[in-house]
């Protein structure tokens, strides 16, 4: 996501490497850069031209300290100029009512159902809110099986009518049931077409008008680029809807689109989906989102996802096994578990500043725990516990069963004897730092 437009951004503030001040001319052809990364980027043109505007005019207006590089001031300039063109803050969906009206509109094919049952499980999960799905796309029967399996696997009912053709009338009815049943968010998913048509048009206008939603959320699939930000502005005449949700963002996509839409229709950008599980759908942070275009990282996101699998009581339990040196490849294979549910390891990795740039073209299966997990698998109990016992013979035993050398198991009970060392070390505060700092060796 956004590497392309990544690249071309640094490529244009190099323009002032080297430079002593901002001046009228060398702001000038870094602007021209700039332009042209983002019209590479799929944004449109005008929205292209009036941002690199603003940028020049910062530029040239601002007083550059000593100790700050032009470069530097110029990518902090942009940074804050593209926050502003993605909406400045996040916007919060719209849940005070009980029950809460959710609409959702979109093309056929943006990812609309999956969105459905994906903010299902976010406000269940994080929100504390019980929701009912229900399936107002009464012309697509895949469109109805799926939400069902979706409902199902988030652990969320879904109101449907054997029969029922009439999508206003299972809105209405699907309401009824959600008060019946004490559900405080209704979600109402509706049919897509493959273009925008006045038969659609009219259609969710009926649902809209018959329900009275609280929030209207438009799904637009970030692939599509400026296609993309011309149906959220047809649809927005229409329905006036209240935020807009970005999918496949985890795609090939040049990132036009969430650039764009927000100065288009003038409506937040509340949602980001990252991906194909259930729980791969983002808040849509703007400065977040500028800090990773410019190749920041995210270091916020990545703490609250690590956050998400955080239990304190086991966290308790963790710590005073390493302190007194018990830490075992049980805890190990946990860990692991752990890190695998916060979601794809190069994503991970892109977060943290530096890191992204340096594995762009560098392939991070995430199957990369596979081996160790095998080779953790094929211990017995007693060897998990103590990885002591594991001698020659129990080596080979452990290779064969996991699909693997005993070099490789080797190398992981050398690198698992020695991190547990340094996690005891590091447990032990102050007074075993200062004898591991009295261990080093000097010159």
């Amino acid at each position: 996501m956004f590497d392309n437009l990544q690249d071309k951004l640094e490529k244009s503030f190099k323009l002032l490497k080297g430079e002593g001040r901002i001046t009228e001319i060398n702001v000038a052809e870094t602007v021209k850069e700039i332009r042209r990364a983002l019209l590479d980027a799929d944004v449109n043109y005008k929205i292209a031209k009036e941002f690199t505007n603003k940028v020049k005019e910062k530029a040239l207006g601002q007083d550059v300290l000593k100790s700050v590089k032009p470069g530097q001031m110029l990518t902090k300039i942009v940074h804050d100029e593209l926050v502003e063109l993605m909406g400045g803050s996040k916007v919060d969906i719209n849940i005070k009512e009980n029950p809460s009206i959710i609409l959702i509109a979109g093309l056929q094919g943006s990812g609309k159902t999956t969105f459905t049952g994906k903010l299902a499980n976010f406000l269940k999960n994080k929100k504390g809110r019980h929701p009912l799905l229900v399936a107002g796309d009464v012309y697509r029967p895949a469109a109805i099986d799926q939400l069902k399996v979706l409902g199902e696997q988030v652990g969320v009912p879904v109101f449907t009518e054997e029969g029922n053709k009439n999508p206003v009338e299972l809105a209405k009815k699907g309401i009824e049931q959600a008060k019946k049943d004490g559900k405080d968010v209704v979600i109402i998913d509706t049919a897509g077409r493959l273009a925008v048509d006045e038969e659609m048009m009219k259609e969710i206008k009926a649902i809209k008008d018959a329900v009275n939603p609280h929030e209207i959320l438009f799904v637009v699939d970030s692939m599509t680029g400026q296609d993309a930000v011309n149906t959220a502005k047809e649809f927005n005449d229409r329905l006036d809807f209240d935020g807009v949700v970005l999918t496949k963002l985890d795609g090939d996509t040049r990132g036009g689109a969430a650039l764009s839409i927000r100065s288009v229709v003038n409506k937040p950008i509340k949602f980001v989906g990252i991906g194909e599980k259930l729980d791969a759908l983002d808040i849509f942070y703007p400065e977040r989102m500028a800090d990773r275009i410019l190749g920041m990282g995210d270091i916020v996101s990545l703490v609250e996802k690590a956050q998400e699998q955080y239990d304190e009581a086991e966290a308790r339990k963790l710590q005073k096994k390493i302190a007194k040196n018990q830490f075992d490849f049980n805890d190990f294979l946990s860990q692991i578990q752990q890190i695998k549910k916060m979601g794809n390891l190069k994503d991970l990795a892109a977060m943290i500043p530096g890191v992204g740039k340096a594995l762009k073209n560098v392939d991070i299966d995430d199957d990369a725990f596979k081996g160790i997990e095998a080779i953790i698998r094929s211990m017995t109990p007693a060897e998990r516990e103590n990885p002591a016992i594991i001698n020659g013979s129990r080596r080979k035993r452990i290779a064969q069963g996991s699909g693997t050398t005993i070099q490789e198991v080797n190398r992981l009970l050398k690198q698992f004897d020695e991190t547990r060392k340094m996690m005891k070390m590091l447990s032990g505060g102050g007074k075993n730092m200062k004898k591991m700092m009295r261990n080093m060796p000097r010159r």
